[in-house]
């Protein structure tokens, strides 16, 4: 299927470049440093920050992906440099914490480079929804985290990159509709298709998230990015046990994926089987013909 001509001055990237300007916060100035409490701070508490600074660090690999898959398209592998930018920020405040106030949990150098591997080839439009609703479950866990803790500067710094985790899902949001106005329904299916799989973590006792799926057959069963971690088992643990991401909170999660997927189809999902009947839909032109 072709793909029509987008002239520059349809890009998102130089948009959306100046809109996260104009909202970035400075690592040294917008974090309240000197409000630490010790007396707040477990070694608990400071493992979790070590694994979810581990973790965003697997921008990186991701990052080389987006790239190698999306090399048709220099709008969106543009937007990448931000993209990039600002999770490997997160990855960076959180160890700066650390490094400040819990230094023995400093993730080492071999630590952080355990979860940069190659994600085998994937098809780009599905790997735009599913990053797309990662973002979405991000910036949901991260606000769960920042109600667990009780020191103030982790909640502040937990939610400021829930803020950011919003703002990168708006643009890949932006980068979907884009999608559909160029290749159309290949589009529709490709979101739905991942969309019912995504708001589904009631049918898995799996965390549905990016980093949470295998990515390499090669490396099977160790290709998921939580698999890399120096404790594997620590998303579901931190999840179920720590932060308490109950049902409440996944519902909210795929409330916003259904919102978000009612607004890019002009469509209205109220569940998931109602966007899954959608999906259905959509491939049955083909089947009939």
């Amino acid at each position: 299927m072709g793909v029509k001509h987008i002239d520059a001055q349809h890009m998102l990237y130089p948009e959306l470049f100046r809109a996260f300007e104009r909202v970035r916060w400075d690592l040294e100035r917008d974090i309240p440093w000197q409000r630490f409490d010790a007396a707040k701070l477990s070694d608990e508490q400071a493992l979790t920050i070590k694994m979810n600074a581990i973790t965003e660090w697997a921008a990186l690999p991701a990052t080389e992906m987006f790239l190698r898959d999306n090399r048709h398209d220099s709008d969106f592998s543009a937007f990448m440099s931000v993209w990039f930018y600002e999770e490997q920020k997160h990855s960076l405040v959180l160890m700066e914490y650390l490094r400040r106030f819990k230094p023995a949990f400093l993730p080492t150098e071999a630590e952080l480079h355990a979860v940069r591997f190659e994600f085998d080839p994937a098809p780009a439009l599905e790997t735009l929804m599913l990053h797309f609703c990662g973002e979405i479950r991000l910036n949901h866990w991260y606000r769960c985290a920042a109600d667990w803790h009780t020191e103030p500067v982790i909640k502040e710094i937990y939610q400021t990159i829930a803020k950011d985790e919003a703002r990168h899902g708006g643009a890949y949001l932006r980068y979907m509709k884009k999608a559909l106005d160029q290749v159309g329904d290949s589009a529709r299916s490709a979101f739905a298709k991942i969309g019912v799989l995504m708001a589904s973590a009631n049918r898995t006792a799996k965390a549905l998230h990016p980093t949470n799926l295998h990515v390499n057959q090669a490396l099977f069963p160790n290709d998921t990015v939580q698999s890399r971690l120096p404790e594997p088992g620590w998303l579901e643990r931190w999840l179920d046990e720590q932060i308490q991401f109950n049902s409440d909170w996944e519902t909210r999660v795929v409330d916003r994926i259904l919102h978000n997927l009612s607004l890019l189809f002009d469509q209205s999902f109220s569940s998931v089987q109602e966007l899954n009947r959608y999906r259905r839909s959509l491939r049955a032109p083909a089947e009939v013909l």
